[in-house]
């Protein structure tokens, strides 16, 4: 999935005459804290509600006031996953989508990027999940694929997270499968750590618990 794939056209950009209490007002409504300044096509930077709260006098036009603006973007065709690493390295919560010839296009809100990436991990899929744990030097996909598909099942999709404590990977994996059984005694005969397994409705009400804590968190 590619950045263009993830543009939300509901949050226009602001121009240099808006003003900075428009922009505070906008920032409230969509439950974001940036906002790109646009003039025509052309991206001039990102503002945030923290820029307009310095402002000696939010009241008048963005243009007036002497700002150092950031220029966080990505291009139209980058992937997903550099979207996502952008907006976690940067903490943002919308992020300016351009074309080759740096003209702005859109942006890409916390609330699509999550939506996105949901339905491409095929979170809406029926099945199973289950979390292994394992050294860097021990992963082989290809034999955990084998392990699933011996047991009747199908890797619908997998991601790799370093473990915050160790050195090991965790390593999810999406299956389609709800009786997860069968699968979790040939893991555990091969000698692999099942950190945590979960049946389809116990993923998505922890993934919905998540995702209603991160938009409570927007909403502070």
């Amino acid at each position: 999935m590619l950045a263009k794939n993830l543009i939300t056209h509901d949050i226009p950009p602001l121009k240099t005459s808006d003003t900075g209490l428009k922009a505070l007002t906008w920032m409230e409504e969509f439950k974001v804290s940036h906002m790109p300044i646009v003039n025509n096509v052309d991206f001039l930077g990102m503002i945030s509600d923290a820029d307009i709260l310095d402002m000696n006098a939010p009241e008048e036009a963005i243009g007036t006031h002497n700002l150092s603006l950031s220029r966080p973007f990505v291009y139209e065709n980058e992937h997903i996953y550099e979207v996502i690493k952008l907006i976690y390295k940067l903490n943002l919560t919308l992020l300016p989508v351009l074309d080759k010839d740096n003209r702005f296009l859109g942006t890409i809100s916390m609330n699509q990027l999550i939506k996105s990436f949901a339905e491409m991990s095929a979170i809406k899929d029926p099945g199973g999940i289950v979390v292994l744990e394992m050294n860097p030097n021990d992963f082989t996909l290809s034999e955990i694929a084998r392990i699933v598909e011996g047991n009747d099942g199908k890797i619908l999709s997998s991601y790799i997270t370093s473990s915050v404590d160790s050195n090991k990977l965790e390593v999810t994996l999406k299956i389609n499968r709800t009786d997860l059984s069968a699968i979790l005694q040939t893991f555990i005969r091969y000698n692999y750590t099942i950190q945590a397994s979960f049946h389809q409705s116990e993923f998505i009400d922890e993934m919905k618990d998540r995702y209603d804590s991160f938009m409570n968190y927007l909403n502070v």
